[in-house]
């Protein structure tokens, strides 16, 4: 319901200020007619916001709003019981948030793959269309250049949102993203489902941006500072502005910098619409903010005439895109192609070519990874590349270094891959005046050992593992990363530090720190090392406060929640990425029985190789890491798989495979894969003749239907499968 906007108080008219009379009819209303009169505020408030925010046709003066807006407010402080975390009132800020909850996502926010040429986007095509056995139509969507975010909804009402995190789990930002008026508090009237889930992108305006750094720079002047330094403190760009904003404790600072959202998926239990435009248009309706540059295409020639379009016109834009992303529409087709371990197949973004500088190559250094691997670095002249000064650049290898012919002295074209790290993609040999190449280093620069390469590969290695201390120190850090143990109380500064100063050698000694032994501790930051370049770019002191401490002694108790599955990727064992880590802890269970296991016992494991079996077994025999493995039994840390993740597990299926395709009854495609998993076999992607059974519901693929068929493959319903399992 919206509010008639000729409604009047005391007799007067809709627009008026507050006055004493005004707030003493307020105040003279009872519960009853208080909660009347807020909702119908509420309402109309609401509407205005929408059109203002998601419509662009404003139908009230900001004066008249603000009045509407001090109304309900009063209201609210008379009548504390009507105030709710959806009121148009908490768009201006809550109560701060000191700490952000870490939630599991519902749906995986998974992540997608790049393209950065036609045919790369041709080979992508025929794939989909391979794996359809049919036509696929195409949704063409603006990549927004800002964060990801989740939002659920139940009964009409934004109850959370999320932070895309590592993918699996992320920060609860609810209380700032109420802030967002391009999102809707309360939906408008329509067939909304009563929870579901709905994602989009934060991101920040230009002018917003520019209106921010202009403030910035005159408060910068007031103080004295001259133009170079007040350049050097101006906010980069507006992604990573909009990211620092949506982590600010107090929403009223997140309130005062104006970020805005597109919508552009939906996810719901049960499907409401048959493609992924239909959805678009629904969530429209509903009262989200969907971008009106979003297009169907029915060909590549349709896609390719789209990309070519926006690489021109995205200039013009109030907002920042870095490429096109490319849907496929059905949403069975969606679900017949699947997902790999980390992205969709049925989508993919072609990236816009990056913005390219020429500076100096003053200096080529060399990094030590947490593997031992050996990474070139270019140290560069300063240049402003995408709204961020680069300093330094990663080389890869010696043999892209010869390549590309690099030599000390000489001036280098520099790109930002990605938009993240900067890399050298040429030289201007017109100026050069270096007349040797470059020599790689054969040592290791930090320990001095003699560098190895392993045939077939392209990277030196530093073998010393347990000698050279940026091995000792990566090794640590990942540990503590997003998609491991996930302590993200603490940093790469930190650690280095905590090393340094011989509070820690290995990752299981974060368990032994104490309040008193990080309290007041201080040590030196380099950020020399780092190509990911933090604003300041100086060396410096940095000392351990009471509040930091507490909250890295918080986060490593907090770690001790992480399942078996990710403490075994944070070991950081060669070749033991997240998808092999999860096939080991659900095939062993437990680390006793994982480390007892033999060269022919590793290899039994479905995608387990002799190379990873070898890495796993080299690891395992180290004294070093057993000491490891005990201290983190000691500190009470998870390794084995919960016993929830293991009841309900049979063997009824032990060596069967299965493809699963088409839309089922009583199960999601999700959930028919953890029920072949958990019941001993294995749901794969592709049928082939050594393929156990198909597993075909509704509107299945074409395609697999009739290779199945043609190889006499048992073809078997939902039913049937229940039925194999008793």
């Amino acid at each position: 319901m919206v509010c008639n906007p000729n409604i009047k108080l005391k007799g007067q008219p809709h627009r008026w200020s507050f006055s004493l009379s005004n707030l003493i009819y307020l105040r003279s209303m009872n519960e009853q007619e208080a909660k009347e009169r807020a909702a119908l505020l509420a309402a109309e408030l609401n509407q205005h916001n929408y059109r203002y925010y998601v419509l662009s046709q404003p139908s009230i003066s900001d004066y008249d709003f603000d009045m509407l807006l001090k109304e309900l407010e009063a209201l609210e402080a008379d009548f504390p019981e009507l105030r709710n975390p959806n009121s148009p009132t908490q768009r201006v800020g809550g109560e701060p948030t000191k700490d952000f909850r870490t939630l599991k996502h519902r749906y995986p926010m998974l992540s997608l793959g790049n393209t950065y040429s036609r045919e790369e986007l041709m080979e992508w095509d025929a794939r989909v269309q391979k794996g359809l056995g049919e036509v696929a139509e195409y949704v063409c969507e603006l990549k927004f250049d800002g964060l990801s975010i989740s939002l659920n909804y139940k009964d009409g009402q934004l109850v959370q949102a999320l932070t895309r995190g590592d993918g699996t789990q992320g920060d609860e930002v609810t209380n700032n993203v109420r802030t967002i008026k391009s999102i809707p508090l309360t939906l408008q009237n329509g067939n909304w489902p009563a929870d579901f889930e709905i994602r989009g992108e934060i991101f920040m305006h230009r002018s917003t941006f520019d209106e921010l750094n202009r403030k910035l720079a005159e408060e910068l002047r007031e103080k004295g500072l001259d133009e170079d330094e007040i350049k050097e403190r101006l906010y980069k760009n507006p992604r990573n502005f909009a990211s620092g904003t949506l982590k600010q404790q107090d929403p009223a600072d997140v309130a005062k910098r104006s970020l805005d959202a597109f919508i552009y998926f939906l996810y719901l239990e049960n499907r409401m619409f048959d493609t992924h435009y239909q959805s678009l248009q629904a969530a429209k309706e509903w009262g989200f903010k969907v971008s009106e540059h979003t297009k169907v295409c029915k060909s590549l020639d349709e896609i390719y005439a789209f990309i070519d379009y926006w690489d021109v016109e995205r200039h013009k834009l109030g907002f920042e895109i870095d490429g096109v992303v490319i849907k496929v529409n059905n949403y069975h087709q969606q679900e017949e192609l699947g997902f790999t371990a980390k992205m969709p197949k049925w989508a993919i973004s072609y990236k816009f070519k990056s913005e390219s500088a020429a500076t100096l190559l003053e200096k080529i250094s060399y990094q030590v990874g947490r593997t031992g691997a050996i990474t070139p670095v270019a140290n560069l002249k300063p240049v402003v590349l995408a709204g961020t000064t680069v300093k330094r650049a990663t080389l890869h290898n010696a043999d892209e270094i010869e390549r590309l012919d690099l030599r000390e002295g000489d001036t280098v074209f520099v790109e930002k891959g990605g938009e993240i790290i900067p890399k050298i993609t040429g030289v201007d040999l017109e100026k050069r005046t270096n007349p040797n190449p470059h020599v790689y280093i054969t040592h290791c620069p930090d320990c001095g050992t003699q560098l190895t390469r392993n045939e077939g590969e392209v990277v030196n290695y530093c073998p010393n593992e347990d000698g050279c201390s940026p091995q000792r120190i990566g090794k640590i850090v990942h540990f503590i990363g997003r998609r491991a143990m996930y302590i993200d109380s603490l940093g790469a500064e930190t650690i280095e530090g905590l090393y340094k100063k011989g509070l820690i050698s290995n990752s299981s000694d974060l368990y032994s720190l104490t309040f008193e032994k990080l309290h007041k501790l201080e040590f030196d930051v380099d950020p020399s090392t780092s190509l990911r370049l933090p604003e300041n770019d100086e060396q410096r002191t940095r000392s351990l406060q009471e509040k930091s401490v507490n909250n890295i002694l918080a986060g490593i108790e907090k770690s001790k929640q992480i399942p078996f599955e990710r403490l075994l990727f944070a070991l950081g064992i060669r070749m033991v990425g997240e998808t092999v880590a999860k096939k080991l802890a659900k095939h062993f269970k437990d680390i006793d029985t994982l480390m007892s296991a033999s060269m022919e016992e590793l290899t039994a494991v479905h995608e387990i190789g002799e190379k990873i079996a070898e890495n796993l077994t080299a690891w395992i025999a180290a004294d070093t890491n057993k000491a490891i493995i005990q201290k983190l039994k000691e500190a009470g840390l998870k390794l084995q798989i919960a016993e929830d993740e293991n009841t309900s597990t049979t063997d009824k299926l032990q060596g069967k495979t299965f493809v699963i395709s088409g839309v089922f009854v009583r199960h999601s495609r999700d959930e028919l894969k953890a029920l072949i998993e958990n019941n001993g076999g294995r749901s794969i992607g592709s049928i082939s003749k050594s393929l156990n059974y198909l597993l075909a519901g509704d509107k299945m693929g074409p395609e697999k239907l009739k290779k199945a068929t043609d190889l006499n493959i048992p073809i078997i319903s939902e039913e049937d499968f229940e039925a194999m399992l008793g």
